[in-house]
């Protein structure tokens, strides 16, 4: 695979898991969801969790073609750009749904740099790609 492909399908999954294989969390990872269904108190921040589930699918998602690209061997600095990636954008989904602070295309925007930052540090940092 080439560099182009492999920036190429990042942002293709990027589109795929941000709106196509979201579904139901996109409305459970709002607090405005969780009080509006389920107002007892007990699910107060269940919210998280499906920002949690979201975010992690999502990371791993634009992680595949790195991994793939590797030939599935992966090291610690992959499991690091995977969580880092996976709690910026939990961080940034919760600042747009719950807070109100950013728009979609603040979101988006930010979500397409992360992918351009991730490919960057694998292929001239760690000659991952």
């Amino acid at each position: 695979m080439g560099n182009v492909f492999v920036l190429l399908s990042m942002i293709f999954l990027h589109i795929v898991d941000d709106y196509y294989l979201q579904g139901i969390l996109a409305s459970m990872k709002q607090k405005s969801w969780w009080e509006e269904n389920a107002p007892q108190r007990l699910y107060k921040y269940d919210y998280i969790v499906a920002l949690t589930m979201h975010s992690l699918s999502w990371a791993f998602m634009i992680m595949l073609p790195i991994a793939i690209q590797t030939h599935l061997n992966v090291g610690n600095a992959f499991l690091c750009a995977l969580i880092v990636n996976a709690i910026v954008h939990g961080v940034v989904d919760d600042i747009k749904a719950n807070k109100l602070k950013i728009n979609l295309i603040i979101d988006q925007t930010i979500h397409i740099v992360q992918i351009v930052v991730t490919f960057i540090i694998n292929v001239h940092f760690l000659g991952v790609v």
